[in-house]
């Protein structure tokens, strides 16, 4: 009766429906001495685990860490790497007589047109921008007629 348990524990294990306790008791009947011929298959199965609970890993990590003197100096060296390209572009902003000239206009008059010429350009963009702004009342003409304040 107990070798016909076994094989309905065995037909649930490989159908993935046992439980602890029933796999428990097949890894306690195949690690006996008495188990039946036709099922001497398993026993590695089984076994196994019995085997692995035992084993323990006894090599030792070594925990010293390797110094990398490379990559501090490479780091040290793109530093200075970035330095001289930074003072480079400050000291060829300074040194060009372009960067002198700051737009200024010497007669009054030409000034005076050429602002007048500015003022026009930002005039239109700050109209654009005002009839854009019919659209938004009207939306809110039509947000408080539908929820009435």
């Amino acid at each position: 009766m107990a070798l016909d348990n076994i094989e309905k524990l065995l037909e649930k294990y490989f159908e993935a429906e046992t439980s602890i306790a029933e796999e428990k008791e097949l890894k306690d009947y195949f690690a006996s001495s008495d188990v039946a011929q036709h099922l001497e298959q398993y026993k590695p199965l089984f076994g196994y685990a019995l085997q692995a609970k035992q084993e323990q890993f006894t090599a030792t990590i070594p925990l010293t860490t390797k110094k990398r003197k490379g990559i501090v100096w490479l780091s040290v060296a793109a530093s200075v790497a970035v330095l001289f390209g930074v003072g480079l572009l400050t000291y060829d902003s300074m040194s060009t007589p372009e960067s002198q000239n700051l737009g200024t206009i010497d007669d009054p008059e030409v000034a005076f047109k050429e602002t007048q010429k500015a003022l026009a350009m930002i005039s239109e963009s700050v109209n654009k921008g005002i009839g854009s702004m019919s659209y938004l009342n009207e939306y809110e003409q039509s947000k408080n007629k539908i929820f009435k304040k």
